[in-house]
């Protein structure tokens, strides 16, 4: 199984609906959000490149947003991180 970790941007949360948008997908096993955290957990990853649409919404109205963070990782041995992070602003 892998994870995929997206940190939020702060003052923002995912907004109703999105999660269930995400399960959606065939790859998607299920999803858990904490706190500022979505995690996506897939039964497995392939070639194939895949695209994850979170929905946000802006609760908090914040300057100098830092990037967010993105991990992808093995659920069974999640030190062994094989893929790099990935950092981005939300457009």
């Amino acid at each position: 199984m892998v994870i995929v970790e997206v940190s939020l941007l702060s003052g923002f949360i995912l907004a109703p609906g999105s999660r269930m948008l995400l399960e959606r997908k065939i790859t998607v096993k299920k999803t858990e959000v904490k706190a500022d955290v979505v995690y996506i957990y897939l039964e497995k990853l392939n070639d194939e490149p895949q695209t994850f649409i979170l929905q946000l919404e802006q609760v908090i109205q914040m300057k100098n947003l830092k990037p967010a963070i993105i991990k992808v990782y093995d659920y069974y041995q999640p030190g062994r991180l094989q893929i790099p992070s990935y950092t981005g602003v939300g457009s």
